[in-house]
């Protein structure tokens, strides 16, 4: 009774009480609102605390609202849809994780803590519309929502389809038939150059392979030798397998290395051109070749053993494999055409100019398609024709050689040599013999303010390219010294650039070398089929050139984004190859012509200016069943791209990079599985 009437004893156990029933109500007669997670103290068998989860699992909430409303306290989506199945009372036990730092006040096990970092974040990196308004991106084939799941927010795609099969040698801009039915005329070649889909109709499906497609043949053997399901196509054989091009053998195609101007092989035509004029010196002066109207690029496949990277090209004609069967074989090629527009490569790109049995006719419109291959060809580079006009003693044939001659004295070409059926031409080192032609010379010297470098949908010019007055481009050093050297032509690009350009050349050399070196060691990159690599923002080739300095046997396609700087000319200058291109548009190639594809930063850029979808997709397009993916991106993007990419049958991965787990940027590794219709 003493206890009783001691008011202070008294106060304190009556709060106790009403705490005590407080809290009994407020865990069982729950209107519904969030609850906590409640921790037992009770051992069990295992020894480890037992936890009682909150109802809220598994129930889906509008962010968005929470974001936009600001508010301490969030409330439950009632969304009919929501999951409303019980959770179980206990999860299975299972022993304690290791302790790890992590941001936030609550630790591994769920209870309170005060020792925790404070992280800084990125302003630009960071998504300040979570609510999305406008509804998130999406095509026919891809609807994303966000969602919430395991305690963070992600963006769900619905799995595309595959297309039909009549779909599986698709090449979006060049096999646009409805376009092409509309162009006022081809009599120039038109219908082979570029046409891609209109807005809202381009590719939204996954190209299958064909039926009893196969691991392609590593390289070297694929040289002379692929699967003939994998470019099951036989009109090549039947049109030139008595030129030496390529013939059926049961399950495979060969190649005897072959062509209509060298019937005895690539290598003995190769001979008689360094022979003809051993200034060429394969592989070290001349590193960097075009060849015109390529084939099945034998001319291309054959000069790999000699150092010397070849672009080879040809349209997507009555012959439309032959590109197709070069990537297959693991040469550089890609699809392109002299008709009406530039070709995306660069001015003074090439050391040599290729051309056998091409079906070109260099002097027509003025020679314009001649003043091209001036554009292109590097000061002092050299061109090799080899045709009917140059051997042929018939009159049209002799009548075609004179207006030949006519014009390649006029561009100020010096006819170096002409041996049976082979004729090479040398292009000037400077303006000197331009600007000394009789007045009214006909082709003229383009304006000061023509840019060569500018080639994106630009009409070819009838006018002879003008040379730098400081002689960039000319005078490269002899290959593989050029590789590693800061080129003169690195100070005319227009760059962003507050250090010294030199100093950026080689910072991303050494960036990137030191990526490979790791990749190599630590992912064991020489285990890897690489051979036809697309680097899909390169920069100053520094991608490429560590590829080369780890001695890996592939080749790259440098691909410089119309989005960015134009650096093409100095990957040429370099000894590597590239092209321009907006990657809001398709690629040129077929369908299954890479093995690796590689993006560092690029979707960054570009989702500003289109679907990240739409480039997925083209990247599906082009990469070969069980060829891998590495993107290298900001956070929020990377998790966006592991979505879609799981969506394409992707197998996809997100890793940390370099910096470790709390850079700002990811990693994303991914493989192609093999699909079909």
């Amino acid at each position: 009774m003493k206890l009783l009437s001691n008011p202070d004893l008294f106060k304190l156990s009556a709060l106790i009480f009403v705490s005590f029933v407080f809290f009994y109500l407020g865990k069982h007669w729950s209107d519904g609102s969030q609850q906590l997670v409640f921790f037992s103290s009770e051992s069990n068998k295992g020894g480890n605390a037992a936890v009682s989860l909150s109802p809220n699992l598994d129930k889906s909430f509008n962010i968005s609202s929470l974001i936009s409303q600001n508010q301490n306290e969030a409330t439950p989506n009632s969304s009919p849809d929501s999951d409303k199945s019980s959770s179980p009372a206990l999860v299975p036990h299972s022993p304690p994780p290791p302790e790890f730092k992590k941001f936030g006040i609550v630790n591994e096990n769920g209870t309170m803590s005060d020792e925790f970092e404070i992280g800084e974040y990125d302003p630009d990196l960071v998504e300040t519309n979570w609510g999305n308004e406008n509804g998130t991106e999406s095509t026919a084939a891809a609807e994303k929502d966000w969602e919430t799941g395991g305690g963070g927010g992600r963006i769900s795609v619905k799995r595309f389809a595959i297309c039909p099969v009549s779909m599986r040698e698709y090449i979006p801009c060049l096999d646009n038939v409805e376009a092409i039915k509309r162009l006022k005329s081809t009599e120039k070649g038109e219908r082979f150059e570029r046409h891609c889909p209109a807005n809202g109709t381009a590719l939204n499906c996954l190209v299958p392979a064909p039926k009893g497609y196969k691991t392609p043949i590593p390289w070297p053997r694929s040289r002379d030798e692929v699967w003939f399901n994998n470019v099951p196509h036989t009109r090549l054989v039947e049109d030139k397998g008595g030129q030496n091009w390529i013939s059926k053998v049961k399950n495979k195609f060969r190649f005897p290395g072959g062509g209509t101007q060298f019937i005895h092989g690539a290598d003995q035509y190769l001979n008689q051109i360094s022979e003809m004029v051993p200034d060429i010196t394969w592989g070290h002066h001349t590193r960097v070749v075009l060849d015109v109207g390529c084939g099945v690029a034998s001319f291309g496949a054959y000069l790999l053993s000699r150092n010397v990277i070849t672009m080879s090209v040809a349209p997507k004609d009555v012959h439309e494999n032959q590109i197709q069967f070069a990537l297959e074989r693991g040469v550089p090629a890609m699809a392109a055409a002299f008709a009406t527009h530039r070709l995306l490569y660069p001015s003074q790109a090439f050391d040599l100019i290729h051309c056998s049995r091409c079906r070109i006719n260099w002097t027509r419109d003025d020679g314009i398609l001649l003043l091209e291959v001036n554009r292109m060809l590097r000061a002092g580079g050299y061109f090799a024709w080899a045709a009917q006009p140059v051997y042929k003693h018939e009159e049209a044939q002799e009548k075609h050689w004179e207006e030949m001659l006519n014009l390649t004295t006029r561009l100020c070409w010096e006819l170096v040599k002409k041996e049976g059926y082979i004729a090479i031409w040398q292009k000037p080192f400077n303006n000197r013999c331009y600007l000394s032609r009789e007045e009214g010379t006909n082709p003229p010297l383009c304006d000061a303010d023509d840019n060569p470098d500018n080639v994106w949908y630009v009409d070819l010019k009838a006018c002879i390219s003008r040379l730098p007055e400081n002689g960039y481009g000319a005078n490269l050093p002899p290959w593989p010294d050029r590789l590693q050297t800061p080129p003169d032509r690195l100070q005319s690009i227009q760059l962003d650039a507050y250090i010294a350009r030199k100093e950026l050349f080689k910072a991303e050399s050494k960036y990137w070398n030191e990526i490979i070196e790791s990749y190599v060691r630590v992912l064991h990159w020489k285990k890897f089929k690489l051979r036809n690599v697309l680097d899909m923002r390169a920069g100053f080739g520094g991608f490429a050139a560590a590829l080369i300095q780890q001695k890996l046997d592939c080749w790259v396609m440098n691909v410089v984004p119309v989005s960015g700087f134009n650096t093409l000319p100095v990957i040429y200058d370099r000894g590597l190859i590239g092209v321009m291109h907006d990657w809001c548009e398709p690629f040129d190639t077929y369908p299954r012509t890479y093995d690796f594809l590689h993006a560092a930063g690029l979707f960054s850029v570009e989702r500003k200016r289109c679907s990240i979808s739409s480039i997925m997709l083209e990247m599906d397009r082009i990469l070969r069943p069980g060829g891998r993916v590495y993107i290298r991106d900001s956070i929020d993007i990377v998790d966006e791209l592991q979505e879609i990419a799981k969506a394409m049958g992707w197998h996809a991965t997100v890793r940390d990079t370099s910096e470790g787990p709390h850079a700002s940027y990811r990693i994303l590794t991914c493989d192609k599985r093999l699909l079909r219709a």
